[in-house]
């Protein structure tokens, strides 16, 4: 054990783990405590051989010398009667208690001490090195918390703005767990990535030259012989006298905007808790006539051109050459469902009465009514919410006579559009999101929709 000891205070830089030094201790304290046992065995028996010594002693004093009278004491020695002496207190040599070699066992327990102390300081150094080790791991840490609780708070604040709360609970329903404003602002962000993502594709569709056939005038003077010929007659002539109607003085109809020559209105109606406000909108376009308005709206073979929030939609039927059976589905707006609608698009030519300013000729108007019916080759399905529609474009072509005998450019023609829509979008959509949404949509539609035309038509022949 002395040998282990010393083997090991020896090197006390012997491991450098705070595991190979707790290792160490436990050696240490195993050794230690056999030399404390050693060592109170010796002390034991020192404490033995002196309380004899001290008995042996106090009875020589004590007793009568008349007891033994042939015995004296001298010093240190005892005088017998036979005339020899012997020592009076036998001295005790360090090995005779146990065979205990006390000398060595104290260095021994010295240098046991010492490793001890030696690896208990080590111990500390680590423990020490290994808190600032800790502390510093502790601060980044808390630092990685610290930056990943802001992430989260922003995230948490911009998914609000955006398509945060996902899963049926949270999406257009009776049950909807989503209030108003968060519907609102869901919808809002993803308009404006639509927007961002029609900008960039928005130069490329206008490089591509789709031909697009304009079949003769006359074509568009009548109604047809289809089987939905009258309900096509009834509509335009419901739009002619309705639609063209002035608003003013009407309190029903609020302006809620007002760009240049554009106006829009809307009469706020509700039914059975469905937003039904109908819109009217007015502008007035330059340099294009109100064939070639209508012509782009009403063609489906230029409708992904200018049309950004159609999916996908196809030509469910034929029914003349100025009437067809649409049906498109719409992209969807997150947290609103999808709408998909099924309507007959008719495109007609009407003689104006000219009862304008005298100096401007209006030559004729052109119609385009979109209204909703059914087909059973487009059923309602549960994928998609069934909007309902009922949608004019109305175009009068106006022309300010050139001076002298100059032919009529497009410097001289104006084409005042008058939009209305009436749509009952279905589903649960909140009032106040539909009445947002129509107020940012439809003057956009409206901009980008002449803008479009009048790239089309800037450098071709103009088409009355």
């Amino acid at each position: 054990s002395g040998s282990t000891a010393m083997s090991l205070v020896s090197y006390p830089g012997h491991g450098h783990s705070l595991r190979e030094k707790l290792a160490e201790m436990e050696t240490f304290r195993d050794i230690l405590c056999r030399q404390v046992d050693t060592l109170q065995k010796y002390f034991d028996g020192c404490a033995d051989a002196v309380s004899k010594d001290e008995l042996q002693r106090d009875t020589i004093v004590d007793d009568d010398e008349d007891d033994f009278p042939n015995t004296r004491s001298d010093g240190e020695f005892i005088h017998n009667n036979n005339g020899s002496k012997e020592k009076l207190f036998q001295s005790l040599s360090p090995k005779d208690i146990n065979g205990i070699d006390f000398k060595g066992e104290a260095i021994t327990f010295k240098a046991t001490t010492a490793g001890i102390l030696a690896t208990l300081s080590h111990c500390i150094d680590l423990m020490v090195k290994r808190e600032d080790s800790w502390q510093k791991r502790l601060d980044k840490e808390l630092e990685k918390r610290r930056r990943i609780e802001e992430g989260y708070k922003s995230a948490l604040s911009e998914l609000k703005k955006k398509s945060h709360f996902r899963g049926p609970d949270y999406e257009e329903g009776p049950n909807s767990l989503i209030n108003e404003d968060e519907f609102f602002d869901a919808v809002e962000a993803a308009l404006d990535r639509q927007d961002k993502i029609e900008e960039q594709s928005h130069t490329e569709k206008l490089r591509i030259q789709r031909s697009s056939p304009v079949p003769p005038g006359d074509v568009y003077s009548t109604m047809g012989s289809h089987r939905f010929a009258d309900k096509v007659e009834e509509m335009v002539q419901n739009h002619m006298t309705y639609s063209l109607q002035d608003m003013g003085g009407d309190a029903n109809w609020q302006l809620v905007v007002e760009e240049g020559e554009m106006k829009v209105y809307r009469r706020e109606v509700e039914e059975n808790g469905i937003v039904l406000d109908p819109l009217k909108a007015t502008h007035s376009v330059k340099g294009v006539t109100g064939h070639e308005v209508c012509h782009y709206f009403w063609d489906t073979d230029v409708r992904n051109d200018w049309e950004t929030t159609i999916e996908n939609f196809n030509v469910v039927e034929t029914l003349s050459e100025n009437a067809v059976i649409v049906y498109q589905t719409h992209k969807r707006v997150w947290p609103a469902s999808q709408r998909d609608v099924l309507y007959l698009s008719a495109m007609r030519k009407i003689l104006a009465n000219n009862e304008n300013d005298p100096d401007t000729w209006l030559v004729y108007t052109w119609l385009v009514c979109n209204f909703s019916v059914d087909h059973d080759n487009a059923m309602p399905t549960n994928r998609c919410v069934r909007a309902k529609i009922n949608i004019a474009m109305i175009c009068q072509t106006l022309v300010s006579p050139p001076e002298g005998d100059r032919e009529i450019s497009r410097d001289n023609i104006t084409c005042k559009i008058t939009y209305v829509a009436n749509v009952n979008p279905g589903g649960w959509a909140p009032a106040s999101v539909l009445r947002a949404v129509a107020k940012r949509e439809y003057p956009k539609f409206l901009k980008r929709f002449t803008g479009y035309v009048q790239e089309k038509t800037s450098v071709k022949p103009i088409l009355f």
